[in-house]
């Protein structure tokens, strides 16, 4: 096959195949102690185990946009980040992924609702 037969088909595969298929997601990082404490809160609760204000924290995250990197269905988990003077679950969550839901090997922090994703580094 010609170098230019080689080139369209790589440009037609790029063209068809959705951008997470191509690349893996950016997620840029921030502190926990940078996080609102609302979400420090959370954060801690998830190492605890709970309690948790909301029916559907600790419930699978599909990953659906694939805005986190891949990984197998039920390693992603996520929990509601209270909004003062929201009436309703807001849009802040921490999805937490690993084998031991307690022992998270990462944790996201998200504002606009699965939007934009920030790894928490606990560290700092």
């Amino acid at each position: 096959m010609s170098a230019s037969l080689l080139t369209s088909a790589a440009l037609l595969d790029a063209s068809v195949s959705p951008a997470w298929a191509r690349s893996s997601p950016t997620v840029s990082a921030i502190g926990l102690s940078q996080l609102p404490p609302q979400a420090q809160d959370v954060h801690r609760r998830i190492l605890a185990g709970g309690p948790f204000k909301y029916t559907k924290d600790g419930t699978v995250f599909g990953n659906r946009e694939r805005a986190l990197p891949r990984k197998p269905r039920g390693f992603y988990h996520e929990y509601t980040v209270p909004t003062p003077g929201a009436r309703t679950r807001g849009a802040r969550r921490i999805v937490c992924g690993g084998e031991v839901v307690q022992i998270p090997e990462t944790c996201f922090y998200t504002e606009d609702h699965y939007s934009s994703f920030k790894t928490i580094d606990p560290r700092h």
